[in-house]
């Protein structure tokens, strides 16, 4: 039961990086920029054929790969031998995977990764809503271990 509550979890974050993707580029030319919060968020579409900071572009395979071993790796943490992770830990995890599955989807779909979200405070890279979700569940899941 404990699965099927997570995997509705990771398919709801997945349809909502989508849909944020989705009309981002229907509403946004590619580069273009739309204020979202003056001063300190902007709205922009980018394509991005790396991961993280643009590093290791063009590797789509090497992507590819590293998705399939993660995802054998949970089917095998929750079928096979149960790590000892609490709920929230397990959510956390859950929340990592389908940022993950977000990323892989548009990497398969369109070649790259649509990323938006541009912070005008800081000089910081161009991400997404499945980066929130992936850095986010990290940063949770570190806390709670620790």
């Amino acid at each position: 039961m404990q699965f099927l509550f997570m995997s509705l979890f990771a398919l709801g974050i997945v349809g909502v990086d989508q849909l944020v993707k989705y009309l981002i580029v229907a509403n946004i030319p590619l580069y273009g920029q739309a204020p979202l919060v003056p001063g300190i968020i902007k709205l922009t579409y980018v394509q991005n054929t790396g991961a993280a900071f643009s590093s290791f572009q063009g590797m789509r395979r090497l992507f590819v790969a590293l998705f399939v071993i993660l995802t054998a790796a949970l089917i095998f943490e929750y079928f096979k031998k149960p790590m000892p992770f609490n709920k929230f830990e397990r959510f956390c995890i859950a929340a990592v995977y389908a940022g993950g599955l977000g990323n892989a989807i548009d990497r398969a779909r369109l070649g790259y990764v649509v990323d938006m979200i541009k912070t005008e405070f800081i000089d910081f890279p161009i991400f997404n809503v499945a980066d929130c979700f992936i850095t986010c569940g990290c940063i949770a899941l570190l806390i709670s271990l620790v």
